[in-house]
């Protein structure tokens, strides 16, 4: 566990990092000792830090949801993130390249709640408590040089959480096979990134599943009203000024956006 000096020094440096758009070194290299639970302690600081500043907590996100992601992060689990509304965009926004560091774009389906999660819960009990599933495109953006780190750090840079927007159109999840969801990110007008929905946990809600876990393990719980991203269904797209997504969930709707 953390010290409070530690763990201020930590907050400080990924929030400077985070609030000026700058690279920072892997947390680890200056504290190999690190852990994961120490990352999500992080975490907690930057919300409290978040919250103090007037921003809102809206929800949770969850990354490294493939299996290729977890085995190679040598994991069986995915990471999870905070969400806030201050990360929220517009669909057909401009997002501003200042803001971002060496950003990179993802599809993902989105569940909102209608009711508490807690404790261990099945994926008919997540689908139960689920007000609606809806499109959405995350802008991970980690802040570490060259884009390179481990997982204690990566969970303590909030799991590369920068941006999201979302469109389309809200659907009940049980009027859709969640599993079979096909996804393609356009740039620029071309084909850079093709999948299904599969691809998350071989089914999205399963990362709810993992993350009502993980929060139990903390003292926490899912809120009803909560907004959770389940991890990327396609490859994460590098972007640059000058870019357009727009990302086509098939029965979904479709997200637009774009780098200035």
């Amino acid at each position: 566990m953390l010290d409070p000096t530690t763990l201020a020094k930590l907050a400080d440096r990924v929030i400077a990092a985070q609030d000026n758009a700058r690279t920072m070194p892997k947390l680890t290299d200056e504290y190999p000792s690190l852990s994961v639970a120490d990352g999500y302690d992080v975490q907690d600081e930057l919300c409290r830090r978040w919250i103090a500043r007037g921003d809102r907590c809206i929800g949770v996100k969850a990354g490294l949801t493939s299996k290729a992601k977890m085995d190679q992060m040598g994991i069986d689990v995915p990471g999870f993130g905070i969400l806030m509304a201050s990360f929220a965009r517009p669909e057909n926004s401009a997002l501003d390249m200042k803001e971002l560091v060496h950003p990179r774009v993802e599809a993902e389906i989105a569940f909102v709640t209608k009711a508490k999660l807690q404790g261990e819960v099945s994926v008919e009990e997540v689908m139960a408590a689920t007000d609606y599933v809806i499109p959405a495109v995350e802008v991970i953006d980690s802040r570490y040089e060259q884009f390179k780190f481990d997982l204690p750090s990566v969970i303590a840079d909030n799991t590369s959480s920068a941006r999201y927007v979302t469109g389309g159109r809200p659907r009940d999840p049980h009027s859709l096979d969640l599993r079979t969801i096909g996804v393609v990110i356009e740039k620029n007008g071309e084909i850079a990134a093709l999948g299904a929905s599969a691809a998350v946990l071989n089914h999205p809600a399963l990362a709810v599943v993992m993350l009502v876990k993980h929060l139990a393990g903390r003292g926490s719980a899912l809120p009803a009203g909560s907004f959770v991203m389940t991890g990327g269904i396609t490859a994460a797209i590098p972007v640059a000024a000058g870019d357009n997504i727009h990302a086509r969930f098939q029965d979904m709707g479709s997200v637009s956006f774009r780098f200035v």
